[in-house]
């Protein structure tokens, strides 16, 4: 039986700006952008939280909802540097870490280098050796696999610990909505309760035409972990699969000329980033975001080249099958996909474990 554990840092950029600085504790506090500048909330403490702040909301409804809300810009130098000192203490425990951002990542520690054959006491190990060498807290869940770990280390946050023995493995489904189910959205949450389909019990028992009508090729896979079945191994290394950048506007863009040199800026960078690590890219995609709010994008995939020429051709040919310029545009982005090694296979992360995306 594996032993995974799932760690997760509490309202990571929000406690970093609070142990830094002793006048933030305490207090509701929101890590982004100026609400007068269309800024989003990148983080927000739990202070915030209790007033229904919470991250990817836009900043001017965050302050609607807590006036009293101290914004702190982003520092995410600081961030990275707290995350790389996280993950070396996870490292020392055992290899087979996989980040999933910079302030969370599972761990499976069925073999461990403190030779400690309880999970359970590796997760609070961790989570007292993160407090003491970072100032920080994690929640942490232990269970069986990946799927029931992290539901786990969200169950008491913060500083929370959740242990899922296999023999409670069952009672704990029993009581989870089907939002529980790792890949299932707002939307696809939605589409399974239109079916009656709103625990995860009813997933198993709902049958097989049912549950494909309303989630398609996924019903094998939400069957599975309704089931409490999940045999993903940690993986250290993981495939990278794009990288690119993207900017919301203090105001919206109306000057096609001006939105054409944001869009070959972005391009740009993009190329800057294949050099860097030696990288070829087949697909390039933009992203436009209208006033209104609604969302485009749109890709190319041809040889893989990183030539800036080459890629800001594509990206503004790409520009060309929107109406930029004819609607006002709020945010852009420019992306590049479907990566190879100049002269091998598609790369993995770096040696930190990082998936460098939106440098």
């Amino acid at each position: 039986m594996r032993r995974i554990l799932h760690i997760d840092m509490d309202a990571f950029f929000a406690s970093v700006e609070q142990r830094d600085n002793p006048e933030l504790r305490g207090k509701p506090v929101a890590v982004g952008g100026q609400p007068d500048k269309r800024g989003v909330v990148a983080a927000a403490s739990y202070e915030a939280r209790t007033f229904g702040v919470r991250s990817a909301m836009s900043m001017a409804k965050a302050v609607r909802l807590c006036p009293s809300l101290v914004i702190v810009p982003s520092d995410f130098t600081r961030y990275k540097a707290a995350s790389t000192l996280i993950f070396s203490l996870y490292r020392e425990v055992t290899p087979l870490v996989e980040p999933l951002s910079l302030d969370e990542a599972y761990l499976d520690v069925t073999e461990n280098a403190w030779r400690e054959p309880l999970a359970t006491n590796v997760a609070r190990r961790l989570k007292e050796r993160i407090r003491t060498e970072t100032g920080l807290t994690a929640s942490a869940g232990v269970a069986p696999n990946k799927f029931l770990a992290k539901i786990a280390s969200g169950w008491k946050k913060p500083d929370g610990l959740t242990v899922i023995s296999p023999g409670r493995v069952e009672p704990f489904l029993r009581q989870l909505p089907v939002d529980a189910l790792w890949g299932v959205g707002p939307v696809t949450a939605r589409k399974l309760r239109d079916h009656g389909i709103t625990r995860l019990i009813d997933v198993r028992a709902v049958h097989e035409d049912v549950l494909r009508g309303a989630v398609g090729s996924m019903a094998d896979w939400l069957r599975s972990l309704a089931h409490g079945l999940d045999e993903r191994p940690v993986v250290p290394h993981r495939e990278v699969k794009s990288s690119g950048s993207e900017n919301t506007y203090p105001e919206d863009l109306v000057d096609r000329a001006m939105i054409r040199r944001e869009i070959a800026d972005m391009a740009a960078r993009a190329v800057g980033w294949l050099i860097r690590r030696d990288l070829l890219a087949r697909t390039v995609t933009i992203k436009v975001r209208y006033a209104d709010f609604t969302t485009i994008t749109r890709s190319h995939t041809a040889s893989p080249s990183r030539a800036e020429p080459e890629i800001i051709a594509r990206a503004e040919q790409l520009l060309e099958k929107t109406e930029a310029g004819v609607r006002p545009i709020r945010l852009l982005g420019v992306s590049v996909h479907n990566l190879r090694a100049v002269g091998g296979p598609a790369p993995a992360l770096d040696a930190e474990g990082w998936l460098p995306f939106l440098e």
